[in-house]
């Protein structure tokens, strides 16, 4: 019997790779994404769809969207639309979203309730430089979910000592060309000026 997994996607580099990770297994994926109200979700979602439909995998189910506004509670953070975006100079520190693992963790487990799902999946990197993406907050979080829902709940993370470019080859026929990762898009296309424009493009020269 296959085993259930929810993948939280965004589109981006490290999720549309562990999509594709996950179809190959011996799983049923069930992709979730989570909308907060940024800036970038728009054409995010815009270029997920356009990824989702073009892998036709039967393994994979069909897009679920949550909605979980955050406006009222970021309302003047750069995120929002309230401050500067941070740019390709930027470090990777500047780009912390305030409880964003545990928000996504946490609605992602009531979705996984409802639907008997026992594993989380997301593309947390081993570069990722914040505290909320360390083995030991999700093993904590893990313990948590495990006690309120009375199961064994797994978050999973297969890219948790990789960088960008090292998941990229970890799911090579990924369709790279239909992800997209930045924080101030142009209509549905790249800035080509902000910290994730610039951390796509180091990942993109080392892939080829």
């Amino acid at each position: 019997m296959k085993e259930k997994v929810c993948v939280l996607t965004s589109g981006g580099i490290e999720s549309a790779a562990l999509l594709c990770l996950y179809a190959k297994q011996n799983c049923i994926v069930y992709p979730l994404y989570v909308r907060h109200g940024f800036r970038w979700e728009r054409a995010e979602l815009y270029w997920l769809k356009k990824l989702l439909g073009s892998l036709k995998r039967s393994s994979i189910r069909p897009l679920t969207v949550l909605d979980a506004p955050l406006g009222p509670v970021l309302k003047k953070h750069w995120s929002i639309g309230g401050g500067k975006v941070p740019s390709e100079d930027s470090d990777d520190a500047s780009v912390y979203l305030p409880g964003r693992n545990l928000l996504l963790i946490s609605l992602a487990n009531t979705f996984c309730a409802v639907k008997k799902i026992r594993r989380i999946a997301l593309g947390t990197l081993g570069t990722n430089p914040f505290s909320d993406g360390t083995a030991a907050f999700f093993h904590m979080l893990e313990k948590t979910l495990g006690r309120e829902r009375r199961e064994t709940i797994k978050i999973e993370r297969p890219f948790g000592n990789l960088s960008k470019t090292e998941a990229m080859k970890r799911a090579p026929e990924t369709p790279f060309p239909l992800t997209f990762s930045c924080i101030n898009p142009r209509g549905f296309s790249h800035c080509g000026k902000c910290n994730k424009c610039a951390e796509r493009k180091k990942a993109e020269r080392g892939h080829t």
